[in-house]
């Protein structure tokens, strides 16, 4: 039976070097909490997406379901790192830019979400202010920061921080041992948790033992979220055309997305030989689930996170799916499609069998729509030209009385 925490290992040697990694930690948060280093925030409506575990705790579909909620209502900027790109500073991307400019998730939203504004700088202060001032995109009315929680430099509006079932920071411990970025009391800085990757079946009870576990402040939303997979859809398609705006995000009973079907339908690959590609930190939900719809088998082949496919590993790809026996096929994540696409060496065999499984989340407890009025309401409250930002200034002496001289946007808390 799987339970939270089943994927966590922690290398009890390396504890000594995580206590004094832990040490620069908290003496860094330490220097924010004082205001020694300072945060900025914004008057434009900012909402960051993170997490305090190194890898896969699902921050880009949880994106991606952020701007599927407000990009028909309000002008969206996703702003990102840009993991592994080879470019330097602030770059705003457009509809034929490459993955190598800017990064494989960004080139992902962007071919996803053509309409949105997709930009990439290591300095988000620096990003933020080049999106609310460059002519090109002074129309933005909200900004997504990807994977931000510990980028203090910036005080989003709304900070949610996201946290894998299977790696429960709660029974994690500090990098190098664990996987752990910062401590597990850094989740207070959070105004929304969400519980990601949840398995579909969880009991009543596991909610309750959840909540308690995770000891949240009164202040703080909890939410839970599960994967939901859109119908697979070929790579390399024979009319070299593909629906680059598939929605992956959405409650099914909301009416405002459509369901992401179009493609062949997931439960096809019964009785199949899979191959499951990836190039992501944590591939083991989706082989769990992939192996729920009952295939004849499923071999992984799997390569760390942002992996970029070299010559030696695309003659293993060709030669490990030319072993299976027929029927079969190559499933492979959104993320690593972006990388796999411009890969040169394919066998035409593997580009005929090769699918992208879209992900989507789903929200549990019935409380999607919960999150999605919370999400909206923030925003339309908070914008430029709501008399809400004046309040702002007004409350600025109350704020400083706890957290030092720091300015600070009108936030979740606030409303």
């Amino acid at each position: 039976m799987r339970t939270e925490g089943d994927f966590i290992k922690v290398n009890e040697w390396l504890l000594p070097l995580s206590w004094l990694y832990g040490l620069g930690v908290r003496l860094r948060n330490w220097m924010f909490d004082v205001g020694i280093l300072k945060t900025k925030s914004y008057d434009i409506p900012v909402i960051s997406v993170g997490n305090i575990t190194v890898g896969g705790s699902g921050k880009t579909p949880h994106v991606e379901y952020l701007v599927n909620l407000l990009q028909n209502a309000f002008k969206v900027a996703v702003l990102s790192r840009g993991y592994k790109r080879k470019s330097h500073g602030y770059v705003l991307a457009d509809n034929d830019t490459k993955m190598s400019v800017i990064g494989d998730e960004p080139y992902q939203m962007k071919q996803k979400f053509r309409h949105i504004y997709v930009a990439v700088d290591k300095n988000r202060r620096e990003g933020i202010e080049r999106l609310q001032s460059d002519q090109q995109t002074k129309d933005v009315d909200v900004i997504l920061l990807d994977d931000a929680f510990q980028h203090r430099f910036v005080q989003p509006g709304i900070s949610i921080l996201l946290i894998d079932y299977h790696r429960l920071i709660i029974y994690d411990k500090l990098l190098p041992a664990g996987r752990l970025r910062e401590p597990e009391s850094g989740k207070n800085r959070a105004d929304i948790v969400i519980v990601s990757k949840c398995p579909k079946d969880l009991k009543p009870m596991e909610f309750r033992v959840l909540t308690k576990a995770l000891n949240l402040y009164p202040y703080q939303e909890l939410y839970f979220t599960t994967l939901g997979y859109c119908d697979l859809r070929p790579l390399f398609p024979k009319d070299n055309h593909t629906d680059t705006e598939i929605s992956v995000s959405a409650d099914s009973h909301d009416p405002k997305v459509p369901e992401c079907s179009g493609g062949r339908p997931l439960k096809s690959i019964q009785g199949q030989h899979v191959l499951l590609l990836t190039g992501i930190a944590s591939p083991k939900q989706i082989l769990q689930d992939l192996t729920e719809i009952e295939p004849a088998d499923i071999t992984p082949l799997t390569y760390p996170d942002h992996h970029n496919f070299c010559t030696k590993d695309i003659i293993k790809i060709n030669d490990t799916f030319e072993s299976l026996s027929e029927p079969k096929v190559i499933i492979t994540t959104e993320k690593d499609a972006a990388r796999l696409q411009d890969s040169e060496g394919l066998s035409d065999k593997v580009k005929e069998n090769l699918f992208v499984l879209p992900i989507r989340i789903r929200f549990m407890l019935n409380e999607g729509e919960s999150f999605n009025q919370k999400m909206i309401s923030y925003v339309r409250k908070n914008s430029r030209n709501s008399i809400l930002v004046k309040d702002k200034d007004e409350n600025k002496s109350k704020d400083s009385h706890h957290s030092g001289h720091r300015t600070r946007t009108i936030s979740f808390r606030d409303n």
